[in-house]
């Protein structure tokens, strides 16, 4: 019975002491998995280079029409004739609305004999007047009289001119607001109408900006609508004055529009050129690291073979399409982190691989980044600092 026991309790020992070793062995290959350093994180990179730059001032605004009213009558009436489409292109003086005027004729025929008769009795009393068969007092009084019928004549001739509706310039009109037959009492809506070529760009720029800004500068204009397109205009207008609660300056700007593409109301997007300038420091947008703190970039040195990234801040100045301008911070020739700096830190072992595909090598000359690599670009964040001066 014992040695039946001593058996149980050997073969129990076993099993444990090979569980425990399979354990031990488990353990041992974690630890040394673990104890493993990781891998160094990919990013792209590209060169700060010295360019030719040409600054600009950015700014939002709104598309104005260079005209633009509401067509409406003079005098009331009920319509008889609709003569226009909706969104019609219409030259100045085309008739667009017809109002009833039949009485006002028949009065104006009534007016017109009046006329006849006073100049009938002038023109008798001015030869009595000679052999003074008359008293110039009552020549005088007949005189008046018709000028007085001539008066009457001419307003009820202008009343029935007003109730022909007429462009009051070239452009495009909008949606009608009448129908035939309704009566318009005076000031009705009848239709919009806009001249669309050219258009003004209404925006405003803070007024550090003033003694950069003169009448006929350029100007590029974006629009939603549009994407693709770059709008050329120039500066018409400064406005004397600044705005007391913004101290903003407001601008306005003409821009040529033949083919329709602007239309007022549009929300744009206008840049504001300024003179050339040579051998500014550039960086695509996307290597910089945008903080209420500072702006940084990773700066991408050599030490023993490998590729370690050093934290920098910079000073930024205007931007310009995908680019900005680097002030302080970086020199030409320098390599930057172009992508992947979220997951980087101080003085940390990177691999550099390019746009399409990995380099040979780490930190080697042969891991610039492609064309396309710098020319990537990501959405404009209203963080984005606006040192337009430069």
């Amino acid at each position: 019975m014992f040695v039946r026991i001593l058996l149980v309790l050997m073969v129990l020992a076993a099993v444990i002491g090979a569980l425990a070793y399979v354990k031990y062995s488990q353990i041992q290959s974690e630890s040394a998995m673990f104890s493993q350093p990781m891998p160094a994180p990919t990013v792209t990179a590209v060169t700060v280079e010295a360019r030719a730059w040409e600054p600009t001032l950015e700014a939002v605004g709104t598309l104005q029409a260079i005209q633009g009213v509401e067509v409406n009558n003079e005098v009331a009436g009920q319509v008889t004739a609709i003569e226009f489409e909706s969104g019609a292109m219409v030259k100045k003086g085309d008739i667009l609305v017809r109002l009833a005027d039949e009485v006002d004729r028949a009065d104006l025929e009534g007016l017109q004999a009046a006329e006849r008769l006073a100049q009938i009795k002038v023109d008798r009393n001015r030869s009595l007047l000679k052999d003074r068969a008359v008293a110039q007092g009552d020549f005088d009084e007949l005189s008046a009289q018709l000028d007085q019928a001539r008066a009457q004549v001419k307003a009820k001739q202008a009343t029935i001119e007003k109730k022909t509706i007429r462009a009051p310039f070239d452009g495009q009109l909008g949606i009608r607001r009448i129908d035939l037959g309704q009566f318009l009492a005076e000031g009705s809506s009848i239709v919009p109408l806009q001249t669309l070529d050219p258009v003004y760009v209404d925006f405003a720029l803070p007024e550090r900006h003033l003694g950069l800004l003169q009448v006929g500068q350029q100007v590029q204009v974006r629009v939603s609508a549009h994407p693709d397109r770059i709008f050329d205009g120039v500066i018409q207008v400064i406005s004397p004055g600044i705005d007391q609660g913004t101290r903003n300056v407001r601008v306005r700007a003409g821009l040529s529009n033949p083919d329709l593409a602007l239309r007022p109301g549009m929300f744009a997007r206008v840049a504001t050129l300024l003179p050339r300038e040579n051998a500014v420091l550039t960086i695509p947008r996307e290597a910089i690291a945008f903080n209420t703190y500072g702006d940084a970039v990773f700066v991408i040195r050599e030490e023993d073979g490998k590729a370690l990234v050093e934290r920098r801040q910079v000073r930024t100045g205007a931007v310009r399409g995908d680019e900005i301008a680097v002030l302080e911070g970086l020199a030409e020739g320098d390599r930057v982190v172009l992508s992947g700096q979220v997951k980087l830190n101080n003085a940390q072992e990177v691999r550099i691989v390019d746009a399409v595909g990995e380099t040979p090598g780490a930190g080697t000359s042969e891991a610039e980044p492609t064309p396309d690599a710098e020319s990537e670009s990501k959405p404009q964040s209203e963080s984005v600092p606006e040192d337009t001066a430069t």
